[in-house]
C-alpha cells in the first residue's frame, strides 16, 4: 500500500465519526495500539523538541526502510504520532521524504487543537523526515 493510499484509508475511517470528540477518541485510541518504546529510549536525543509534551522518536533502518518507534507522556500527543508511524513505517526513506503530508489538514483534528499542539504535528513530521533523510545519505 502507498503512502497516499495509507493516509485515504486513515482518512476514511476518521469519516466515519460524527463528531471532533470522536475522532479524538478514535487517535488516541491509535496512540495506545503504538508498538511499545522501551524507557530506556526516552533519552534527550530522541525528545522532539518544541512540543507542549513530552514526544520522543526513534528513527530507523530496516532492509532499505523506514522504522519509527514513538511515545508521548501525552495521550493525545500520542495518537497524533501514532497518525505519522502509521503512515511512514515501513517507507523508503525517498518516499518519506517526498511524501505529501498535508492529509493531517484533512482530518479535522487541527481546529480543534491549541496552537501550540497543533504546532507539535509540523515538527512530528519534521523530526520523522530527518530521520529519513539520515537514513538516504
Amino acid at each position: 500500500m502507498t503512502i497516499t493510499e495509507k493516509q485515504q484509508e486513515l482518512l476514511d475511517e476518521l469519516d466515519l465519526f460524527q463528531d471532533w470528540t470522536e475522532r479524538y477518541e478514535y487517535v488516541i485510541g491509535l496512540g495506545k495500539k503504538l508498538a511499545p518504546m522501551d524507557e530506556s529510549l526516552h533519552t534527550e536525543d530522541r525528545l522532539i523538541k518544541g512540543c507542549q509534551s513530552q514526544v520522543w522518536l526513534e528513527s530507523t533502518t530496516e532492509d532499505g526502510k523506514m522504522r519509527y518507534l514513538a511515545d508521548s507522556d501525552s495521550v493525545i500527543t500520542k495518537g497524533m504520532i501514532a497518525l505519522f508511524v502509521r503512515i511512514l513505517d515501513n517507507e523508503s526513506p525517498d518516499d518519506v521524504l517526498s511524501a505529501d503530508l498535508s492529509f493531517i489538514d484533512k482530518t479535522g483534528l487541527k481546529e480543534h487543537l491549541a496552537p501550540t499542539r497543533a504546532n507539535a504535528l509540523t515538527l512530528m513530521s519534521a523530526q520523522m523526515r530527518k530521520g529519513a533523510l539520515e537514513a538516504s545519505q
